[in-house]
């Protein structure tokens, strides 16, 4: 049988993503796992993540997961989900700078002086719910309405080199891409399984995609 795997190196607590999947999985075995061997076998992978990009760069190469997620990057389905996405890019300013694993060109970075065009002052970090425009049409967004609201908590985001691996974007202080994808990869800044009925979908997408 088929399984969805998810990187568990430490960080976040991996039980609401964990049983979201398996209501999505349609029978599927969900592998929460820090094995690369045991991860390797499954066909769909998921790198989740909260916390600091430093902390989870060393996480991912004390267990051997880095040079994993490389390979399943050339191989298999990736789903990046908050720090998950930004560990993605190739450099996050957080931590005073920290290379990561380059699957997208560009850099995370910190959200600007908080204050929106409005003179309203907004709060850092991000933290509560938000729209996504969906900027390109993609398998991941079937049945998805534009402008759905998802669940945010971050402080940094993605800076992407080519604006054409956006799928979605989110206006806080200032527009930015809050989805981006390439190739057999998609991840996202915001939490699917804390997004209710629209994140479910994404998710249920994501374990049935083909790419």
């Amino acid at each position: 049988m088929s399984a969805i795997g998810v990187i568990d190196y430490g960080m976040g607590n991996l039980h609401s993503l964990g049983k979201s999947l398996e209501r999505v999985a349609e029978g599927r075995r969900v592998e929460i796992s820090y094995d690369p061997e045991k991860l390797m076998k499954c066909d769909h992978i998921v790198l989740p993540g909260v916390g600091g990009v430093r902390a989870c760069m060393n996480e991912l190469r004390r267990l051997e997961l880095n040079e994993m997620v490389l390979e399943v990057a050339r191989k298999k389905p990736l789903l990046g989900i908050c720090l998950g996405m930004q560990v993605m890019l190739e450099h996050s300013d957080e931590n005073g700078g920290v290379a990561a694993l380059g699957l997208f060109p560009g850099a995370v970075v910190r959200f600007p002086d908080p204050v929106a065009g409005s003179g309203e002052r907004l709060k850092v970090p991000h933290m509560g719910w938000n729209r996504v425009k969906q900027t390109q049409n993609h398998p991941i967004w079937k049945g998805v309405p534009d402008d759905s609201w998802f669940y945010f908590v971050h402080s940094y985001h993605a800076s992407l080199q080519n604006p054409a691996q956006a799928l979605g974007t989110t206006d806080y202080i200032h527009p930015f891409a809050s989805a981006i994808a390439r190739d057999n990869i998609v991840a996202f800044q915001f939490h699917p399984e804390k997004s209710q009925g629209v994140g479910m979908t994404l998710l249920s997408n994501f374990v049935n995609w083909t790419p």
